[in-house]
């Protein structure tokens, strides 16, 4: 029986992706080497880097004057390298959810570090308007799309954002929608995100910065998490996650071949529009998110109070479909299909076709 991994992260990858992936651990490119031995100082991996970093500037259209960095630790070490390379006395920061409240944790440790505002009273179940952000700050920091709570910031409240934000720089997490739709990356600082949901497996995170925003804190910045040091060693100042940025390079050939960012966007409207629909006519099912921040990623729903009963029920059901990973965040229970750049329209269709069957026996 097929499966439909529709995993959070680490996440589907294309099909095509993981055959090459698997073919270079077994021997990369016919040099009778493992991927997974190969030197990053080899000749031939040198051209593995400088693509994937051509190509997320091709398929993004950055700027000149920004770089593109591929680094360890995830996007929980950029929580910290943000604050340090460009936090003088304070910053702000939308909360939105998990990963948005542990980012400005970590600011807090550099000086003063503002929420502007914050729906976690409400379970994070939208992306809050009411706010200006402080002309004074050091930079504005937004998580553009919450993995958990299925709450994406839309095209209208990122426009929003440009004006709100006035002169202060602007850094984003992108972790769980980078390469999923467009973006005027000339509106931020720094873009940010963990690899694992639209771009690679596990260990590697990516990091566009604008290089003049650097250089400017007073404080001394350990070598490794200053990314001028990043930067002059083109992501290879240490031994960077080779593996990570090889597959990261493919997914990135796979994007381009589909037909870019804009290309990719109409099949996520698509394929978000046709489990919503499902969902939004449900007879046992409900959405979590408001309707106009719902997540085109992420699409979390949960059984109506009447039904509530039937959560394991419809679990066991759904696996024995082959639907993988669709069990939501224990802070939101319930259900939730990720829905990435990868999943085709044939697995959403799948998971639709599943939860009528499953009405039709209740």
């Amino acid at each position: 029986m097929k499966q439909y991994n529709f995993n959070a992260g680490p996440s589907i990858l294309p099909a095509e992706v993981i055959r090459k992936t698997a073919e270079a651990v077994l021997d990369f490119e016919g040099h009778g080497l493992s991927v997974l031995e190969i030197s990053h100082r080899a000749k031939y991996f040198q051209p593995v880097m400088d693509e994937a970093e051509q190509l997320m500037k091709e398929l993004l259209g950055v700027p000149e004057g920004y770089r593109v960095l591929f680094l360890g630790g995830g996007a929980s070490l950029q929580f910290c390298m943000v604050p340090y390379n460009l936090m003088e006395k304070k910053s702000a920061y939308l909360n939105t959810g998990v990963w948005a409240k542990k980012a400005l944790k970590e600011a807090k440790g550099f000086g003063e570090a503002v929420e502007v505002a914050t729906s976690a009273d409400a379970n994070y179940t939208f992306i809050p308007t009411d706010y200006e952000v402080p002309q004074d700050a050091d930079y504005f920091h937004i998580t553009t799309n919450n993995t958990i709570y299925g709450t994406e910031l839309s095209d209208a409240k990122l426009a929003d954002i440009y004006k709100k934000k006035g002169n202060v720089t602007l850094v984003a997490d992108m972790s769980s929608d980078i390469l999923s739709r467009p973006v005027d990356v000339s509106q931020y600082g720094i873009i940010y995100g963990g690899a694992q949901k639209n771009l690679a497996p596990a260990g590697v995170a990516f990091v566009i910065v604008r290089e003049d925003i650097l250089g400017k804190v007073s404080r001394h910045i350990p070598t490794m998490l200053d990314y001028r040091t990043h930067i002059e060693g083109g992501s290879m100042f240490n031994t960077p996650p080779v593996l990570p940025v090889y597959t990261a390079m493919l997914t990135l050939r796979w994007l381009k071949e589909f037909g870019g960012v804009a290309a990719i966007e109409k099949r996520n409207i698509e394929k978000a529009g046709l489990l919503y629909n499902c969902i939004d006519h449900s007879r046992l099912f409900v959405g979590t998110a408001r309707e106009e921040d719902r997540s085109r990623m992420n699409v979390c729903f949960v059984l109506k109070p009447e039904y509530q009963e039937l959560q394991d029920d419809f679990f066991k059901f759904a696996s024995e479909r082959g639907m993988v990973g669709i069990k939501g965040h224990r802070s939101v229970g319930g259900f939730r299909a990720s829905i990435y750049n990868a999943m085709d329209v044939e697995g959403v269709k799948a998971l639709v076709d599943c939860i009528h069957d499953y009405e039709k026996k209740i």
